[in-house]
């Protein structure tokens, strides 16, 4: 719960100084936490902080729609603009320096102090830069703010060469909004296929074909050795000694938590903020939700989530914990990706798996896979299929979110069957009707 500090004041009495809470991070996450604060009746000081000049907005038309300019981020807004002011939430556009927690206070990049009761850390990641010659020659972009969107829009003239560098979900997402802006496109990438790290080869190798149809020249199993140019970027050098000429660059090489502040804090800190089911971290007052908090979940072990639906969902729940109204957070994570025409949803989360059972067809790219360990479903993807598991309550994808949830070992025949499976799963949603996936 969030404290705060008795000031005596001479006549037999106390003050209570009500500093209020400070959010750090003012994307998605941080806005959330913001609003759901004020959704629960607490009427205190919050100051959110961020040194990105939008407001909270949600980050995937980044690399999709808005990147191709076929819509803005007004309906990504978690309130708009004039929304804060209005409920007294103080957004201040500037750098967070230092922590301290002893004191109870936030240091800025000017060197002013903000003194706080209670402390989110919702700081999300930033862009893994490569260390590599010439990343930061002109030309060679990554993305994650809309500056960087708005930078790689102006270079992205239809006819002009593009290498993007990896092709995890936004090299992929970007790989296919540049072929769609007619930008030639050689991906460089270490792994199979695209998202194979998450999805595995079979559905990279799905995922490849796709890519190839639309004109991207993919190189699986290499690396960036070197970017050259004079004034700027013009080509690519892979480790395998391939040299690829090229009007720009987009690096996806994935994020890092965002923990330099925390630096000299008791803070703990193992790949991001350290936090329980209930969002609080190792230090009393402060929390973690959102890119940045490695979690504890009660059903899916402890993790760290870079997606959309974890950073708003998280956010308001770390806003609840802080005013002693929430619950272990148990939301079973979810995403989507959208590429050319076609649409990826994934539910649970699985490290690793002993068995992927798919039903539907690979070759038609309309498929239902679940990611089983020891005959449990962790974790199910859907191409073109299975539905939409945050919207679609009849969907086999929502059907997973169960199976996920009650870890009960499945009968894989079942699993696959696409004719009785796919019937029985739009009209069974409920644990006692899917009864017939358990083994026996």
């Amino acid at each position: 719960m969030i404290g705060s500090k008795r000031i005596w004041r001479g006549d037999g009495r106390f003050d209570v100084a009500q500093n209020g809470v400070v959010i750090i991070g003012a994307g998605l996450c941080g806005g959330n936490a913001a609003v759901t604060l004020r959704e629960e009746g607490y009427r205190e000081r919050i100051v959110l902080i961020g040194d990105e000049p939008e407001a909270p907005f949600g980050r995937p038309p980044l690399s999709k729609t808005y990147l191709r300019g076929e819509e803005d981020l007004s309906g990504w807004m978690v309130k708009p603009g004039d929304w804060y002011a209005d409920n007294d939430v103080e957004r201040l556009h500037t750098r967070v320096t230092a922590v301290d927690t002893p004191s109870h206070q936030v240091t800025l990049s000017g060197g002013k102090h903000v003194p706080y009761d209670g402390l989110l850390l919702a700081t999300g990641g930033r862009n893994r830069k490569l260390s590599i010659p010439g990343v930061d020659l002109p030309g060679v972009f990554s993305l994650r703010t809309v500056a960087e969107c708005e930078a790689i829009k102006q270079a992205a003239r239809k006819g002009s060469h593009a290498v993007v560098v990896g092709m995890g979900f936004i090299g992929s997402e970007v790989a296919a909004s540049l072929r769609q802006l007619g930008v030639s496109v050689t991906a460089v990438f270490t792994e199979k296929g695209p998202l194979a790290r998450v999805l595995g080869e079979e559905v990279g190798a799905v995922l490849a074909g796709i890519h190839r149809e639309k004109g991207v020249e993919l190189l699986p199993d290499d690396g960036v050795s070197a970017f050259t140019g004079d004034s700027r970027v013009e080509q690519v050098i892979t480790r395998k000694g391939t040299r690829l000429g090229c009007d720009f660059a987009v690096v996806g090489a994935g994020i890092e938590p965002a923990v330099d502040i925390l630096h000299g804090t008791p803070v703990a800190v193992d790949n991001g903020v350290v936090v329980d089911e209930m969002c609080r971290t190792s230090v009393g007052d402060v929390y973690a939700a959102g890119d940045v908090a490695n979690h504890l979940h009660p059903i899916l072990g402890r993790l760290r989530v870079e997606h959309y639906n974890n950073a708003e969902r998280h956010g308001r729940a770390a806003a609840r914990s802080m005013l002693s109204k929430g619950e272990p957070y148990t939301d079973i994570h979810s995403f989507w990706s959208d590429q050319y025409e076609h649409s990826i949803e994934y539910i649970g989360y699985a490290r690793r798996w002993d068995e992927l059972v798919m039903r539907g067809s690979l070759e038609e790219r309309a498929f239902v896979g679940f990611y089983l360990e020891g005959g449990r479903v962790r974790a199910a993807v859907g191409l073109n299929r299975g539905g939409d598991p945050e919207a679609d309550e009849e969907g086999e994808l929502a059907a997973a979110r169960i199976l996920i949830r009650e870890a009960a070992v499945v009968d894989k025949a079942q699993l696959a069957d696409d004719v009785l499976g796919e019937e029985r799963f739009s009209e069974s949603l409920t644990l006692e009707d899917l009864q017939f996936l358990f083994a026996e």
